[in-house]
């Protein structure tokens, strides 16, 4: 693929030392590259190669996703997310079982399920009622499909919408022992508290002897202090 080729180019232009940074320290996971490009610079070669396919057809812009994940090659990850993203708004609902199997196939760490649920979030914005289908991934195995689960709800929460899911994934997700699902949920919380700051909290109280204190030290990073230490007391 031409494309293909072009991106790696563009990669080695900015591949130098200066670009660099050793990611291993942010994830418990061992990474098959952990020093990568970093991610401002990578952003930067992915808005540059977008030029190309930019007046293509959404479908036809996802199929070249496809491609890029399916090479193997290293960060095709990243721009296939990345473009995928800047779809939203022109999504088909029939595009939910292509994400889904990339949440399968090649969702490895937080990082890239986080990149990932910007897709899946903007999807939620464009077609609600697949919340039914993102909240069955809280039942899975899988810890990033759980993760993912409460933060594809990050977008749709920050434009105000499905609040009441929000709280439906907490509940489902939270006693989760996997401390990845606990940031990922308590993430999504904080979120929301800066939209709905009393239903939120409502929620933390109500729930905080069953929350694992991770969870809640995220859910209540933003409010005051002294909301935080009153969530922080155990009954």
């Amino acid at each position: 693929m031409k494309l293909l080729e072009n991106i790696k180019r563009e990669i080695a232009r900015y591949d130098k030392p200066e670009n660099r940074l050793n990611y291993q320290k942010f994830f418990k996971e061992k990474l098959e590259h952990p020093v990568s490009i970093k991610t401002a610079i990578l952003r930067k070669i992915s808005n540059n190669c977008f030029k190309e396919v930019k007046g293509k057809p959404a479908a036809e812009i996802l199929d070249i996703c496809d491609e890029l994940l399916e090479s193997g090659e290293r960060y095709m990850r990243f721009f296939a997310f990345d473009w995928a993203r800047k779809l939203k708004g022109q999504y088909r609902k029939s595009d939910f079982t292509r994400f889904e199997r990339w949440l399968r196939d090649y969702i490895d760490n937080w990082g890239n399920c986080d990149h990932f649920c910007g897709i899946t979030g903007q999807m939620l914005i464009q077609y609600p009622d697949l919340v039914i289908k993102v909240r069955k991934w809280t039942k899975s195995k899988n810890r990033w499909y759980r993760r993912a689960a409460a933060v594809s709800l990050i977008d749709p929460v920050t434009e105000g919408i499905l609040l009441d899911e929000v709280f439906k994934t907490a509940d489902l997700l939270l006693t989760d022992d996997d401390d990845m699902v606990q940031k990922g949920y308590g993430w999504m919380l904080k979120e929301a508290g800066d939209r709905f700051p009393d239903e939120v909290f409502e929620y933390v109280m109500q729930n905080k002897c069953d929350m694992p204190r991770t969870a809640l030290r995220y859910a209540i990073e933003k409010y005051p202090a002294a909301k935080r230490k009153e969530a922080m007391k155990r009954d």
